[in-house]
């Protein structure tokens, strides 16, 4: 028998029942549980679990989305599901730094990323991507300057809309989105930055960075809010440097830091592995 294979995230405030209710209504409706996954917050008391589960030939998966609508209102969830299968709308923002969006392409190219690319949208022209070969991808240039910002964000704000787009990547895309635009957002766009912030803002963090000697150096990917750079973490890393590293060391191995934790928070959003709680984030290991 062929089988349709789906996810489920929740999360709710705790009580007991929640996984027998959940894993009873599934086995009733002939469905097979492949993996799940569980946790308690304690300090919000709130249970946030990840259910992959398996739907043969004669599943009926709208009626089983639509029937279990009754036991997450009984426990209060904030839920969603869909089949694995189905891929997600993105939309790439860049800015003059592009090695984000070459290493996003190259994944998505050889299917490591299972996601559409809505469009790549940029604050430069096409030309400055030209050796990315994104010919075959819709492509925005919407520049951008301190009087045109809001005219510049409306009209990607459309773009998303028409667009489709689920998710929005800021792939060192060097510009600050307004709080209206991030409260319409939210929970569904992610920006990546070097992990020296706060300690380092503004121009050239790498150098002030080896100015001050810094043995650790890395990335963080996050979800966006209005709290600039502060908004719920999805993922990070580190790699250690020494007193032989150059500021250009440092930018380098910086890039490769940023590449691989923007990809792997982008991964963990796109398989739903990713729920809020409240300024954190609850990440389902795979």
């Amino acid at each position: 028998m062929s089988q349709s294979q789906y996810v489920l995230a929740l999360s709710c405030p705790d009580r007991p029942g929640i996984v027998a209710a959940v894993s009873s209504y599934l086995y009733e409706r002939g469905c097979n549980i492949l993996d799940a996954q569980q946790f308690d917050a304690a300090e919000t008391a709130v249970f946030f679990m990840r259910v992959v589960f398996a739907v043969g030939d004669k599943g009926d998966f709208a009626g089983l989305r639509e029937d279990f609508a009754p036991i997450a209102g009984n426990f209060d969830m904030d839920w969603r599901v869909h089949a694995r299968s189905d891929k997600k709308r993105v939309m790439i923002l860049a800015s003059k730094f592009d090695h984000c969006l070459a290493d996003l392409l190259y994944r998505w190219r050889i299917g490591e990323l299972n996601m559409d690319i809505s469009s790549i949208v940029s604050n430069h022209p096409r030309g400055t991507y030209a050796h990315l070969d994104i010919n075959d991808l819709p492509f925005h240039h919407l520049p951008v300057t301190k009087q045109t910002k809001m005219e510049q964000e409306a009209q990607l704000w459309t773009l998303i809309r028409e667009t489709n787009t689920d998710v929005v990547v800021l792939a060192r895309y060097m510009q600050i989105l307004s709080d209206g635009l991030t409260a319409k957002l939210a929970g569904r766009c992610i920006n990546i930055h070097h992990s020296f912030l706060p300690g380092f803002k503004g121009a050239n963090p790498y150098t002030q960075a080896h100015d001050r000697g810094v043995k650790l150096i890395g990335a963080t990917a996050h979800y966006v809010t209005g709290d600039l750079d502060e908004g719920p973490i999805i993922e990070q890393d580190v790699e250690r440097i020494s007193h032989r590293d150059t500021p250009d060391d440092l930018v380098r191995k910086g890039r490769d830091i940023e590449r691989r934790v923007l990809a792997r928070a982008l991964r963990h959003h796109l398989e739903d592995r990713v729920v809020l709680n409240r300024k954190k984030t609850v990440v389902f290991s795979d």
